[in-house]
């Protein structure tokens, strides 16, 4: 990690390395480079947990923009470049991530480089914005963003939840632009003992319980009071959308493409085809369909009969 921030081409840059309780020899590495380099702030702090230590060094930042970067990724060369050159070209833009390569096994781990494959194909800040209920956007060491965005809406927060994903989904929901750089900058790096995969925080129902709560707030900025209808009626279905309720929003009924299915009722709520939805200026429909050759068939039924896709119908899984 160290080697590649070394040879960025841009080279007006300030590393803020923070030691949260390492115990493997990692200091003697960091002070030995910060010897040789007056750019490298060392910052240590005792077993401090990961919110803790990224707030610590997002309060230290002294330069306008913020870049993340993980102690076990590499970046490509131009990667502070191209982003500092996106930022300038789009002033409304607050953030701006790129494309990243999977370094890990994509045979051994397909989930994970499928949702690579997906995450790459998140490029304009509307593709972004729509999808943002689907899957975290943004691989986190990918990103930088203007540093008032992070003193107007606030930085990384504590909970039961993936801390990057709630600081995404709280920006947006604020207002802030987001875009990405086209191409790979980063190589993501999928060790096994990364967060993601040994963290309570990071497991599906706290994504889900953590969608929920903005999708609310989306629902009542831009749903005008309109029912809100269920794509899909399994139990997986179900369980995704089960934290709604928590938030005031109570679904009236599902759509399904089984025909067994169809005409049923489900704790009392009736089960149609997709066809059968009411129209779009009456219902909201909030798809938690998870397969994605499913979630594109939808996208393309529902637009097919005039629902526009982040104002009438909202992918969410």
């Amino acid at each position: 990690a160290l080697d590649s921030l070394a040879t960025q081409t841009l080279r007006n840059w300030e590393l803020l390395l923070v030691n949260n309780g390492a115990t493997d020899g990692t200091m003697h590495l960091a002070a030995a480079r910060a010897e040789n380099d007056r750019r490298i702030r060392l910052l240590n702090m005792d077993d401090a947990d990961l919110v803790g230590a990224l707030n610590w060094g997002l309060a230290a930042t002294r330069g306008p923009l913020v870049a993340r970067m993980d102690a076990d990724d590499e970046m490509h060369p131009d990667r502070l470049a191209e982003q500092v050159e996106a930022l300038e070209i789009n002033p409304t833009w607050g953030l701006v991530g790129s494309g990243v390569d999977f370094g890990g096994d994509a045979s051994a781990q397909a989930g994970y480089a499928a949702h690579v494959a997906w995450l790459n194909g998140q490029i304009s800040p509307l593709q972004i914005r729509l999808a943002r209920f689907v899957e975290s956007p943004f691989a986190h060491p990918s990103v930088m963003w203007r540093r008032e965005v992070s003193e107007s809406h606030g930085g990384y927060r504590a909970g039961d939840f993936p801390e990057d994903y709630e600081l995404w989904l709280r920006w947006l929901d604020a207002g802030v632009v987001m875009g990405k750089v086209p191409r790979s900058l980063l190589i993501w790096h999928d060790s096994p003992g990364r967060l993601s995969r040994a963290d309570s925080r990071y497991r599906p129902e706290a994504f889900y319980a953590l969608k929920a709560r903005f999708i609310a707030t989306e629902l009542a900025r831009t749903g005008n009071g309109r029912e809100v209808w269920i794509a899909g009626s399994g139990r997986p279905t179900r369980q995704r959308a089960g934290g709604l309720e928590r938030h005031g929003v109570v679904p009236v009924g599902y759509a399904d493409v089984a025909p067994r299915k169809i005409g049923q009722s489900i704790n009392g709520r009736p089960v149609v085809s997709p066809g059968q939805l009411p129209a779009p200026d009456r219902v909201v429909v909030l798809a938690y369909v998870g397969n994605r050759g499913a979630r594109k068939k939808l996208r393309a039924l529902f637009t097919q009969q005039g629902r526009v896709e982040g104002k009438d119908f909202w992918l969410c899984a």
